[in-house]
């Protein structure tokens, strides 16, 4: 499922692009592709990984959080990211170069944390299957409609209405396939919890 997700994401037509661990789960291909497809991404890409290697590989400045509430932009991979650091702390000021680091926890009222699918949700997620197989009908009916060859010729307006009739049911149907993956990811995160 992570996998279907990441290839969504890849080839629809964006900008921007917001990965949080995408190499979880990958096997050596899948990495190696996703490796290729970011290189060659035209847009921006934000990512979020513990993988040092992966983030080597592809990133071209990595941001990291300095303590204190202060995030730092650093050139290059995680690697490039050590050595700047490292060379910062040996040029500081001795007094600025003892600061340890700490940590601080905030004892707030956090809002409770559901542990199960709202009735709204679970009612999506029990309909969208259903809804998701009459659209796949929807659309498998409507190419073949169009893959006539004589329609346009025959019934121009038939062919303009199965068009954009077509182009809709697509859009429907990927919009209640995401909706979908959303709610199920949803689903086993909160059963895991």
């Amino acid at each position: 499922r992570g996998r279907l997700m990441l290839a969504r994401a890849l080839i629809r037509p964006a900008n921007l692009l917001v990965l949080d661990e995408p190499t979880n789960d990958l096997d050596l291909e899948t990495l190696d592709l996703l490796q290729e497809m970011l290189a060659d991404y035209d847009g921006t890409v934000l990512l979020v990984s513990h993988d040092r290697d992966f983030i080597d590989r592809v990133v071209t400045s990595v941001i990291h959080f300095e303590g204190d509430g202060r995030w730092v932009e650093y050139a290059g991979g995680y690697t490039d990211m050590v050595t700047q650091r490292k060379h910062a702390t040996a040029d500081a000021k001795p007094d600025q170069k003892a600061r340890p680091a700490t940590k601080t926890t905030v004892e707030t009222a956090a809002p409770k944390r559901a542990t199960k699918l709202s009735f709204k949700n679970k009612h999506a997620l029990a309909k969208l299957p259903e809804t998701i197989a009459k659209l796949e009908g929807e659309v498998a009916a409507l190419q073949k409609t169009l893959a006539d060859p004589g329609l346009y010729g025959r019934d121009r307006k038939a062919f303009e209405q199965a068009s954009a009739r077509f182009q809709k049911a697509g859009e429907e149907l990927a919009a209640a396939e995401d909706e979908w993956l959303r709610l199920e990811a949803l689903r086993e995160e909160l059963e895991g919890t």
